[in-house]
């Protein structure tokens, strides 16, 4: 039974805590520190989580029953007295299915273990398909993952375009041509596994900040595909905004005489730098490739100085096609960003793209699945 150690890095609670979910409260502290920490033995997760030792007695012989855990042995160092045991998260005991509806030609999906492994791969050609016709190819594509696995199935994550509300339904998702659609709630009932639907950028950042290489400092990941849409971890939480429109810069206006947004608006973000509006612009241009990609980085750059300067940011991540973000565009964001902002501001600020490549959504929405059933994330 395979062991990770350590798997990741967990977001910072946040709600209010309530007496009848104690035990699982305390059984997401015990996971959360081998999540982070990786093995320990019941003495050590007593004094990392405040629990009695009977407590941890009990929630880990539960956790033992399920497969979530494993016993490791002694640890290597010699000690006197009984040496103590040591557990470890069994990252293969259950799998998780990630999927990313961001892409602008098809719908991608993964089997992850427990440390945001991906274990088999599948994907389903959109082919133009939107509103109920792109509702059905989601769920032919999570019926195809869940038989790609032999393992207890913890849950379905997925990376939605547009804006998406707590109960995984999405609210608006012009691209798509979704409206109110109760994404979340359809998949459950068909495949019978719980299911978590956010926003792709949402997730993108999750995967970033808890499989990634992010530092401690803000982070905002930006997503570029189909469309445009940022996701921020500001102090160790995920940050949602008023009705969960946190991040949605793809609809912020930078050319007036531009050209018309899937969000009926003139000039969006995303009418320059969304994939296929990019490619297309690159077509056109040819030879000047490299000129309409620092163009576009540049309009970037005045989008996202004033973020920067507002919330003094650590890292931004640009997560997408590399070979249109990566270079040009993202060396044009940055010095237009520091341009704009006082030296204070972005000092020691990293912008570069994405550690877990087109990989990031698959994984953040496994992380989804991992914090709502698990409590880690």
């Amino acid at each position: 039974m395979t062991t990770h150690t350590p798997v990741g890095r967990p977001l910072r609670p946040t709600g209010k805590f309530l007496q009848e979910d104690s035990r699982r409260h305390h059984r997401s502290l015990l996971l959360q520190q081998l999540f982070r920490e990786g093995p320990a033995s019941r003495a050590d997760l007593s004094r990392s989580s405040g629990l009695t030792r009977v407590t941890v007695s009990d929630l880990v012989k539960a956790m033992l029953a399920e497969g979530l855990v494993a016993e490791l042995g002694a640890p290597a160092e010699s000690r006197v007295g009984k040496p103590p045991t040591l557990l470890g998260l069994s990252v293969d005991s259950t799998h998780v299915i990630g999927i990313d509806l961001s892409a602008t030609d098809r719908f991608t999906g993964a089997v992850l273990n427990l440390a945001g492994e991906v274990q088999a791969r599948h994907e389903v050609s959109l082919d133009g398909a939107v509103g109920t016709a792109a509702v059905a190819l989601v769920h032919t594509l999570a019926t195809d993952l869940m038989a790609m696995t032999e393992r207890p199935v913890l849950g379905v994550g997925v990376g939605s375009p547009g804006v998406v509300d707590e109960t995984g339904t999405v609210i608006d998702a012009p691209n798509l041509s979704w409206s109110g659609m109760p994404l979340a709630a359809s998949l459950a009932e068909t495949l019978g596994v719980p299911v978590f639907v956010a926003n792709d950028a949402n997730t993108a950042v999750l995967g970033e900040h808890t499989f990634g290489e992010s530092g401690d400092g803000g982070l905002l990941v930006l997503r570029v595909g189909t469309g445009v849409g940022a996701g921020l971890v500001l102090g160790g939480s995920l940050l949602h905004g008023h009705l969960g429109a946190a991040g949605e810069i793809g609809h912020v206006v930078v050319d007036t005489e531009g050209e018309r947004c899937a969000c009926s608006r003139v000039g969006c973000l995303e009418t320059v730098l969304a994939v296929p509006r990019l490619r297309r612009r690159l077509e056109e241009r040819g030879a000047d490739a490299a000129q309409v990609l620092a163009q576009v980085g540049e309009q970037l750059g005045i989008a996202l100085a004033p973020v920067v300067g507002m919330l003094n940011l650590h890292e931004i991540v640009l997560s997408g096609p590399t070979e249109l973000l990566d270079g040009p565009l993202r060396d044009a964001a940055d010095r237009t960003i520091r341009a704009r902002t006082m030296p204070v501001s972005s000092e020691g600020l990293l912008i570069r793209t994405s550690t877990l490549g087109e990989d990031v959504v698959i994984v953040g929405a496994a992380v989804l699945v991992l914090a709502g059933e698990l409590g880690v994330s």
